[in-house]
């Protein structure tokens, strides 16, 4: 692999949405289970973890509620590693809520998140030093879904980005309990304009870029400068850098538990791969091994591995169970 830089300061940084996540224990489904188990999640919060777990320098930062879910969200970040310096505990608004269950196959979210502390960002929340410092920023669609001096901000951060030399990666995370496609594309389609690394599904793309014609979808992303990933094919993921399409196998994953946050355990292998400064298609084979093992563990971000764990993986090292 190649060398890590070392310096003070993050190789990544990135931010948005983190909410308190509650599901049932169990498979009766909200409606019917006694008990709730409590945990969060967050697309940018699932990479920064799995970035740190992947052994690599990572700051998230955020507007939490100052109430008991944003406190024992903000603590469990920093506990994975993640630097939260620059994260918000806020008096004027709540922490975000998630409601998420699995009943016969089938999994639905309920969000609680209208009038969040997150909701709130405006850019004189950014740190313009502190992202102009990492190599790169990684943001998502999510984030200028939640409201207007959001997306402002996330603006913002491209625009600092871009001045300092900073490499934008940018994940779509289409949402469309948030807004509406016709909104997404106005948003989200000159933001992957700027991007250096663009990691949409190739549902996301059918939506955006209003076809089911696959060649269509890579003449598109052709006119892009950014190297473009595309995530959900058939068994393999896609990666066009300079005009050339490259299929990368999927890793088997052998007993799917969860499929929530696979694709923000690929973003952080990918990412994890590009910090090793390893070409894309072998980026992108790391991140599709992490997303392999994300869904073999029920959860948002817990089954994403240490780089020990991944590193054994990709060198068939076989597990010693006692």
């Amino acid at each position: 692999m190649g060398s890590i830089e070392r310096t003070n300061h993050p190789e990544v940084v990135t931010f948005g949405e983190t909410m308190a996540l509650l599901l049932p224990d169990g498979s009766k489904g909200l409606e019917y289970a006694g008990r709730l188990e409590q945990s969060f999640g967050g697309a940018e919060s699932n990479v920064a973890i799995g970035l740190a777990r992947l052994g690599h320098r990572v700051g998230w930062f955020g507007r939490l509620g100052d109430d008991p879910l944003g406190r024992r969200i903000l603590k469990q970040i920093r506990g994975e590693g993640v630097d939260v310096s620059r994260a918000v505990l806020a008096g004027d608004a709540p922490t975000g809520l998630i409601l998420r269950e699995a009943v016969m196959g089938r999994s639905s979210v309920y969000y609680y998140r209208r009038g969040s502390a997150a909701s709130r960002m405006t850019p004189q929340h950014l740190d313009e030093a502190y992202l102009a410092s990492a190599r790169l920023l990684h943001i998502t669609g999510i984030t200028p879904a939640l409201s207007d001096s959001c997306r402002e901000t996330v603006l913002e951060a491209v625009a600092i980005a871009k001045r300092s030399g900073v490499k934008v990666c940018f994940d779509p995370n289409l949402r469309l309990k948030l807004w509406s496609v016709e909104e997404a594309r106005r948003v989200l389609l000159p933001i992957a304009e700027q991007a250096d690394y663009f990691l949409p599904g190739l549902d996301e793309l059918k939506l955006l870029y209003e076809t089911d014609e696959f060649d269509r979808i890579v003449e598109r992303l052709g006119q892009l400068q950014a190297v473009s990933v595309i995530k959900g094919g058939d068994n393999e993921t896609y990666v066009l850098e300079n005009g050339q399409l490259t299929a990368v196998p999927y890793f088997e994953a052998k007993h799917v538990v969860d499929t929530v946050g696979a694709g923000d355990g690929f973003c952080a292998g990918f990412l994890a791969g590009v910090l090793r400064d390893l070409p894309a298609p072998e980026a992108v084979r790391l991140g599709n091994l992490i997303g392999s093992m994300v869904i073999q563990v029920e959860g948002d971000w817990e089954g994403i591995p240490t780089w020990e764990q991944a590193e054994a993986i990709l060198n068939n090292v076989a597990h010693i169970e006692r």
